[in-house]
This record gives structure tokens, sequence and C-alpha cells, in this order.
């Protein structure tokens, strides 16, 4: 790996890192607190998440045209100063109103800061050889709640939860906007033929074909978004109702990140022998076993362990598919802006899931939730083999 892949897979790691860590992770530490001094009931306080995803959403596609137009650098530097300027109307807020501007705030500045331009930036420099550095860059970023949770926590002992929220917002103008800034600069060595290539799709899809996979890989990811950003938030819960003790189900939620992150790890490795294709179905199949499996388990300790291992598994890997598949049908020039417009059902996705699966656990029980995702992650897997088939029909046509 040259010094350039290197410095850029450590400056994206680190900003997204920061990124996902005061937004989307801050709630984990600091949401009951704020709740409890402003007087809001912790739903309404976690609810910020939501406005957050519903913002990302809506603005997807603006933020393809606007990496288009300004570069994925631009886009990222843009992204660092909105959510600096939402972290402190968070930290400013005495009520309702200024907390969901906060919210409205970092949700503008998510879109534009975090996984979409990261990645494009990656895909602008190395092209459809991208795929590696962006797999690199998601286990990096999936360490975001690990090393943000206690910095956080620290800050909220030191400081209070308003001080922890301005170390946040200074650490994305002090830390994260440079870092954005100098990407800019970072240039990776290609020859004349692979920037050439970018313009090349990949496979030769009539329009029909190409909007059939567009909505094909919307399906998927939208779907196993709803399976992992549903059963995440609840799985301690959901644990402990399918016969573990509070200290297991503790213990198995901690592992099931490790396994996302190894899952990542591996597929990285073995890249090269696989293809986003592969990588979908076993991410999803690896679902429809993991929700099967805990369906039909008895509560032991050992069927709640393979449960959790086929499950962190399962969502590790098709979180690098969902990056990855824009680039198996669509050439790199056009990654960003169908990915942008993808994040629209993605992060809608994103923002229902927690809801529905609650309510769907809290009035029907625990296995109407898992017979759900089930369903869920047996049409992702669906729809995958469909894009499968779309691939060899255009390979065979070419």
């Amino acid at each position: 790996m040259n010094i350039a892949r290197t410095a850029l897979i450590a400056a994206l790691s680190a900003s997204q890192i920061i990124g996902w860590g005061t937004s989307y992770d801050m709630p984990g530490v600091l949401g009951r607190k704020i709740a409890a001094d402003l007087g809001m009931a912790n739903e309404a306080a976690f609810a910020g998440l939501t406005v957050m995803m519903l913002v990302m959403a809506a603005l997807g596609p603006m933020t393809g045209r606007m990496i288009a137009r300004h570069g994925a650098a631009r886009t990222l530097a843009l992204g660092s100063i909105l959510m600096a300027f939402g972290l402190f109307t968070l930290a400013a807020a005495q009520g309702l109103v200024l907390y969901g501007l906060g919210w409205l705030l970092l949700g503008l500045g998510g879109s534009l800061g975090l996984s979409v331009p990261a990645f494009a930036a990656v895909v602008e420099r190395e092209g459809r050889s991208a795929k590696r550095t962006i797999g690199i860059l998601m286990i990096f970023t999936g360490l975001s709640s690990a090393i943000c949770w206690p910095l956080l926590a620290l800050a909220e002992q030191a400081l209070g939860w308003r001080g922890a929220l301005v170390a946040s917002g200074l650490a994305q103008l002090i830390l994260c906007l440079p870092i954005h800034l100098a990407i800019g600069r970072i240039a990776i060595e290609r020859s004349d033929a692979e920037r050439a290539a970018d313009n090349i799709e990949p496979l030769a899809l009539s329009r029909r074909m190409g909007i059939a996979a567009f909505l094909l890989i919307a399906l998927s990811t939208s779907l196993v978004s709803l399976i992992t950003f549903g059963l995440s938030p609840s799985l301690l819960h959901i644990l402990e109702l399918s016969g573990a003790t509070p200290q297991l189900a503790l213990e198995l939620g901690s592992l099931r990140a490790v396994f996302g992150i190894s899952a990542r790890a591996v597929d990285v490795i073995f890249g090269a022998r696989s293809t986003p294709l592969i990588t979908g179905m076993v991410g999803t199949g690896l679902l429809v076993i993991a929700t099967l499996s805990l369906i039909f388990s008895t509560g032991d300790t050992t069927g709640l362990f393979i449960f959790t291992a086929l499950y962190g598994f399962g969502s590790g890997v098709s979180t690098i598919a969902r990056a990855l598949l824009p680039l198996s049908f669509f050439s790199a020039s056009r990654f960003a802006a169908q990915s942008a417009r993808l994040a629209l059902p993605q992060n809608l996705a994103n923002a229902l899931a927690p809801v529905l699966m609650t309510a769907i656990i809290d009035r029907s029980g625990v296995d109407a939730g898992l017979y759900l995702c089930v369903a869920f992650s047996v049409i992702a897997f669906a729809a995958v083999a469909a894009l499968a088939v779309i691939a060899r029909r255009a390979t065979s046509t070419a």
C-alpha cells in the first residue's frame, strides 16, 4: 500500500470515527442526561437520531450533485462545519426548539460529511480499484462508538453534557475540517488507461436493466438497513426475552460488534476472490439463518452465541455490500451520484427501523419481530440474486 493511499485511509478513518461518534453514537452516552436536564422524555431526546437520518435521506440527491460539482473533499469540509454548528446548537438548547434545530443541522452536516462523500473521495482517487480501500475504511469506521463513547463519557464528567457537545463541535472544526481540506491534496498515481476506465460502465446494461439494477440495490440495501438498524438498538432486550441473563446479553451484545468488524476484515482480506454480489448474498443469507436460529433457539448460551455470531457477521458483510454494490453496475464516475440517490431509501429505512421494530416487539412479541426480519432478509437475498442474474445476462450479451 503506497503512502498516498495510507494517508487517505488514515485521514478518512479519523474524520468518519469523529463524525459518527459525535453525532449518531453520541446519544448513547449523553441522550438521557440531556433529556433529564431539558425536561424531555428519553424518547424525545433519542428522536433526534430519527430527525438526523430523515434529513440525510432527503438530502441524498443534493449531496450527489454537490460532489459532482465541487468534489468530495470540499463537500466533506462543508459537512464538518455544519456538524460543528449542529453540536454547538445542541449545547445551547434549553428546550425542544433549539434541540430539534441542532439535529436538523447534524442531518444536513451528516449528509455532506458522512459515508457517501467519504466513499466518493476514495473512488475519485482510485476508480474501480476502490473496493479494498473502502473496506478498510469501513473497518475503522465501525470503531466509532468504541472510541468515542469513553471519550464522551470523560468529557461529560469533566465538562457536563453541554461542555462535551462543545468539545465535539470543536473536534469537527479543529480536526475534521483540516483533514477534509487536506484530502483534496492527496493524489494517488494512476495510469491514463485507469483514469479513462472511470467512465466505462462495468456492464453493458440497457436502460431498463439499469433501472432494474438500481431499484434492486435500493430494495436489498434498504431491507438490510431495516433489519440491522431495527434489531441493534433492541438487541440486549431481544436476547433477554430469548433467555439470556442481563449479564450474558451485555456480553453477547459487545461480541456482536466484534463479529461485525471481523466480518469486514475477512471481506477485505479475501476481497480479491469475491465480488460485492457474492458479499451481498453471503451477508443476507447469514441474516436469514441468524434470525431463524434465534426463533428456534431453546434459550441456551450456545444457541444465543450462534445467533450473535451469525447476526454480527451477516450485518458486517452486508454493510460492505451496501457500499460497494453500485460499483458493480455503474461506472466509477457515476458512483457518487448513484450512492447519494440510494442514500434516500437507505436512510429512510434507518430512521424507521428502530421505531418499527420496537413497536412490533412490544405489541406482538419478539418472535413477531424476528419473523418480520426473516421475511426482510429473504426478500433482500432474492433481490441480490436477481442482481446476479442481471449481471450475468449483461455479461453474456456484451
